[in-house]
């Protein structure tokens, strides 16, 4: 009988994994902060519009994003645009299959997949305070009426050069830091949640 395998990865944010839980505010100033460890992650190139992206957009189950901020959802898979012929394909399924099948649609035409599940780690921040969070650190303009569910885009926060995807009106951000500047961001993330602990100041 065949040993069970042992998953002996230790994610980017073991180590903070407490202290991110003890950060959690609740209420109407609410805001949680927890690390989506181990997702998969290709970075795929290809022409938009060609043959192979039509291909790898059948693979998915869904077409790939054509301008910048645009995401598409399938099944386990969501597919954010990076540049006008790159985009991130991140998933909940299997790491090796996703990207065997990804080369497989992609054939001998123009572009790459590349693997690059342990290049980044995830952070989800969620609550009603999760903007105002992000708002110490981001440049960018968070209101609904600009950045909103589906959004994705290169940014920083804090020092920290991040992808930063809203996946709902919550709001809830994920944000893709590279894995050795995850323990940075998280710290700086759980110290701009502190202030949401005590009374609104009027």
């Amino acid at each position: 009988m065949a040993e069970p395998t042992i998953d002996a990865r230790v994610s980017p944010l073991a180590h903070l994994e407490e202290r991110m839980r003890a950060a959690t505010v609740t209420g109407a100033r609410g805001v949680t902060l927890t690390e989506w460890p181990f997702l998969t992650m290709a970075d795929l190139r290809a022409a938009p519009g060609s043959e192979a992206a039509d291909r790898i957009a059948k693979t998915l189950g869904a077409p790939l994003p054509l301008r910048c901020g645009d995401t598409t959802t399938s099944g386990p898979h969501t597919i954010l645009w990076l540049g006008p012929d790159e985009w991130l394909v991140v998933s909940q399924a299997e790491g090796t299959s996703v990207v065997a099948e990804l080369r497989e649609a992609l054939d001998a035409d123009p572009g790459s997949v590349v693997d690059v599940s342990a290049n980044r780690t995830t952070l989800e921040l969620s609550g009603p305070a999760a903007r105002q969070v992000l708002e110490k650190g981001c440049p960018l303009d968070l209101h609904p009426r600009v950045f909103g569910p589906g959004r994705a885009v290169s940014t920083t926060v804090g020092p920290v050069a991040v992808l930063l995807w809203q996946t709902d009106d919550t709001p809830t951000y994920r944000l893709f830091p590279r894995s050795s500047f995850a323990d940075y961001l998280a710290r700086w993330l759980i110290d701009a949640m502190s202030e949401y602990r005590g009374p609104e100041v009027a």
